[in-house]
């Protein structure tokens, strides 16, 4: 039986078309993947993230016990503030990459992925259980008690106070909701339940996310009714993945997974060996200095061709043409309108500018290794 979120009906509603995804009913398309990609790039998209996972980290130990669990430094961050960041096994793979706020000095908020929440919970419990912090740390896993959204586009922030009202007293404070900067969170009221707001975005456009424990149905509506005027859009899966590849953002299950570590997907920088032992820091820090076998790349089709998609062979070129490595994530990039994607190759392939062929169908496509990201904003002078 396939989960299904608080806004369900809501998609219904609207006309979105539904598949499974992890284990759950979602909209993987309302109009067109191309019409929901080019509101997010040009206006707004409204996107239902409630399958998403929320823990809380909490006691006297939380900030010790995080920073001996996770890749990045979690000492770096003032209430409030939030950081992406990896949770990888012994042997550096990755169990899951996940947003991290700090709430308070000894209250911690993780998104993670909505795939991965068993796997997750169960991991962090079994180390606080095994470690020092047994009565000085508590992991609650919170996610059936929130729905989420995320509003993405360059005209959120025209409209995005039309909806969460007021002011935010903590961790952040703010007088606006469209004040809060960068990877910030902050407690907003609607509709006398208080919620939580940050701005961190999964599209490379600005944006915000909400998240809120009884109120999504009620804020979803009123966000597409404030963002309408301004050309916001319900949006579906389907232009997550277009656009979150367009960025060369990673999606676990496939960039990501047990047996990839951060170093070889290409996120040394969420990785901080300097600040003292981690799971996995030992594997890591030797990649580092010795370099890997394997690296995620971008790559972008040089012909017209049908799209590359997950699995499809990754080949060099000429004479002793052979397999190297596989597609992770492919698809028709709607804002260049070629075929893009990424994926798994050695080490001497992985120069941008390096020519690659990929098995599509049968038959080799020429495509060219790029620099991440794919897309890059053009800019206006």
């Amino acid at each position: 039986m396939l989960k299904r979120t608080p806004l369900f009906e809501a998609h219904q509603k609207l006309g979105g078309k539904l598949i499974e995804f992890g284990g759950w009913e979602m909209p993987v398309q309302y109009t067109s993947i191309m019409d929901e990609h080019q509101a997010v790039r040009t206006a707004a998209g409204l996107f239902d993230i409630s399958h998403m996972g929320e823990v809380v980290v909490s006691g006297p130990q939380a900030e010790t016990f995080l920073n001996q669990t996770l890749t990045n430094d979690v000492r770096e961050l003032a209430a409030g503030r939030g950081q992406y960041t990896l949770m990888c096994n012994e042997r550096g793979g990755v169990i899951d990459d996940l947003y991290i706020f700090r709430l308070m000095r000894t209250e911690f908020l993780l998104i993670i992925n909505a795939s991965r929440i068993n796997q997750d919970v169960e991991w962090m419990t079994q180390r606080v259980a095994s470690g020092p912090y047994a009565s000085d740390v508590k992991v609650t896993n919170a996610s059936d008690r929130f729905g989420a959204v995320a509003v993405q586009g360059p005209r959120v922030k025209e409209f995005i106070n039309g909806c969460i009202v007021g002011y935010s007293a903590g961790p952040t404070e703010v007088d606006q909701a469209s004040d809060l900067q960068k990877n910030e969170l902050g407690l907003f009221n609607f509709n006398r339940m208080v919620i939580y707001v940050a701005r961190t975005g999964y599209t490379g456009e600005d944006g915000f996310e909400v998240f809120a424990p009884l109120q999504i149905v009620a804020i979803w509506n009123k966000l597409l009714e404030v963002g309408r005027p301004f050309g916001l859009k319900p949006c579906g899966l389907g232009a997550r993945d277009t656009l979150r590849t367009e960025m060369c953002y990673p999606l676990y299950g496939q960039e990501l997974d047990e047996h990839a570590t951060p170093i070889e997907a290409g996120l040394g920088f969420f990785v901080a060996l300097d600040k003292g032992d981690f799971v996995g820091r030992t594997v890591l820090a030797e990649q580092k200095e010795k370099g890997v076998s394997k690296k995620c790349v971008a790559f972008k089709m040089t012909d017209k061709s049908a799209p590359p998609r997950p699995h499809y062979g990754i080949w060099s070129t000429g004479a002793d043409a052979k397999h190297i490595g596989g597609v992770v994530s492919g698809t028709q990039s709607p804002s260049l309108g070629i075929g893009i994607g990424m994926g798994y190759v050695p080490p001497q392939f992985a120069k941008p500018g390096t020519a690659i062929d990929i098995e599509i169908r049968g038959k080799r496509a020429p495509a060219v290794v790029v620099q991440k990201p794919i897309y890059r904003k053009p800019t206006r002078g």
